[in-house]
């Protein structure tokens, strides 16, 4: 199947998987896909959450909509243009949230990458972006919870104005789909292949 990307930070002994069992309770993961459809792989996250719904057997994204009207189920996933503070009150209903972004591939090495997210808040120059750290470090602020958070970020190379996805972006999600699927019914997030 390929390399396997290892978060590059540790499993915590006390985390579980999200779905695994807690005192008969199924543990709820929530994916949300967030970037600009509008700019070619900057959507990627888009395609992928629709791969996920497909293989999950439910029904794909229209463009217009961000399938938080569909929560409910084990694993759900949605896709957002942008982060919000707003967010918050979405995800303290899960036991894990997996983030899926685009990033360049420029010298990076590598086409899909799988990482654990520190609670961490960073400043950055645009005041309406928030980063998944930062909400994963306000929830835990706000509203007492910690939450194991990842992110899957798919390796990006045409981020001109359009909907469609490079074609090597596109061979990416089917990879990363099928990785992340195969990750949820493991009940595992220590790795994910590419």
């Amino acid at each position: 199947m390929g390399d396997i990307l290892v978060p590059r930070r540790e499993r915590h002994d006390d985390e579980r998987d999200a779905t695994s069992t807690l005192a008969g309770k199924t543990r709820r993961t929530l994916v949300i896909g967030y970037g600009n459809i509008d700019r070619g792989d900057d959507g990627v996250a888009f395609h992928l959450v629709n791969s996920l719904r497909r293989r999950m057997g439910q029904d794909q994204l229209e463009y217009d909509e961000t399938g938080l009207e569909y929560l409910g189920r084990e694993v759900d996933s949605i896709f957002l243009v942008q982060l919000t503070p707003e967010m918050m009150e979405v995800m303290k209903e899960y036991d894990r949230v997996i983030f899926v972004d685009a990033h360049v591939t420029a010298g990076s090495g590598q086409d899909i990458r799988f990482d654990r997210l520190p609670p961490i808040f960073r400043s950055n120059c645009f005041s309406h972006q928030m980063t998944p750290e930062a909400l994963i470090l306000f929830l835990k602020t706000i509203f007492g919870k910690e939450l194991p958070a990842y992110i899957l970020s798919i390796g990006g190379r045409d981020f001109d104005f359009g909907r469609q996805l490079s074609e090597a972006t596109a061979v990416l999600v089917e990879k990363a789909s099928a990785s992340l699927m195969q990750l949820l019914e493991s009940n595992s997030c220590g790795s994910i292949t590419r």
